[in-house]
């Protein structure tokens, strides 16, 4: 697989909340928070505000335009910022649905004198991180990710074909939207990378430099093999010491750094996952020796194989210790 994809299939993206709202008026809605999630959304129509309430961030969304909230703090929606707000949860409450839960949540706000307020539609879906290292993706995003309009069109397509999806319920259409919600992240992911207003160093925006991305690319898909600098730089054109400079002020770490931190999260992924004797994942990742694995796992993780497999994220994760992270 690419990193993209191999990071958020460690992490366990799991969307648990997909819902749509079609809005009249001039109104102001506020959500609660929800802890570590991802709230993704985007406009199909109309435009509106959306802050935290806690006055972390305020953008303008207009039609085309796709937010990402990482940090699952509470935030406001509203069309006109001046409205004290109501609680949103209420509203789908009084309508039977379950947190708008695949549905319309219909809102009809006030109608203002002197002004002509568009209906506003929007889907939006909420995932949890089901894997131990949700800092991975979510400290490297900013508290929101304002997407401007798409202008390939793939994720304006699976906005729209999802909120059709909600308002026309028909057989299989739970699938359809999970798996619509999973790509609106993906796109939504995608284009925040390519964001040339964006001048984050990581992971996540390395991946879009074409040579230091074809690096990682090669890395995530033989994990095992014994790379050098010499061998990366040669792959990808650079001169062994360019392409050191290059990755660590791209990246934010060496790259045999980062080579060696991403086999112990796949080592410590499958030793709390796949019950397989710590030699055999040693082996399967490079390791001659298992001793030398261990040392090397104790050293990044923080603690032993053993140890880490019978222990909890809370109890033995480190998050600041692990150099995927800028």
């Amino acid at each position: 697989m690419d990193p993209l994809s191999d990071v958020l299939s460690l992490l366990k993206p799991q969307n648990y909340l997909s819902s749509g709202m079609a809005a009249e008026g001039a109104w102001s809605l506020v959500f609660p928070d929800q802890g570590e999630s991802i709230k993704c959304g985007a406009v199909v129509s109309g435009g509106c505000w959306l802050a935290l309430t806690d006055g972390g961030g305020e953008v303008y969304l207009e039609e085309g335009d796709a937010f990402l909230l990482p940090s699952g703090r509470s935030f406001r929606i509203c069309t006109d910022r001046a409205l004290p707000p109501v609680d949103a949860l209420s509203i789908f409450k009084r309508q039977g649905n379950q947190a708008g839960r695949g549905s319309v949540t219909r809102i009809a706000g006030a109608m203002l004198p002197g002004q002509d307020q568009a209906p506003v539609s929007l889907v939006s879906s909420r995932f949890t991180l089901a894997g131990k290292h949700a800092h991975l993706l979510l400290r490297m995003l900013p508290s929101i990710v304002h997407i401007r309009h798409d202008r390939q069109g793939d994720l304006r397509w699976a906005v729209e074909r999802m909120m059709q999806e909600l308002r026309e319920p028909q057989p299989g259409g739970f699938l359809i939207i999970e798996h619509l919600a999973h790509m609106i992240l993906v796109q939504a992911l995608r284009q925040h990378m390519r964001d040339k207003r964006s001048t984050s160093v990581g992971w996540l925006f390395a991946l879009t430099d074409p040579q230091i991305g074809a690096a990682m690319n090669a890395m995530h898909e033989d994990p095992a093999r014994r790379w050098t600098l010499d061998q990366l730089a040669a792959l990808v054109g650079m001169s062994r010491s360019r392409f050191a400079q290059t990755f660590k002020e791209t990246v934010g770490s060496a790259p045999m750094d980062y080579m060696a931190r991403w086999r112990m999260l796949l080592a410590g992924e499958r030793l709390t996952q796949s019950g397989e004797p710590v030699s055999v994942i040693a082996l399967s990742l490079g390791y001659q020796s298992e001793s030398a694995f261990s040392t090397a796992f104790k050293r990044i993780m923080g603690s032993s194989p053993r140890d880490y497999g019978r222990a909890t994220a809370e109890t033995i994760l480190l998050p600041d210790q692990f150099g995927l992270v800028s």
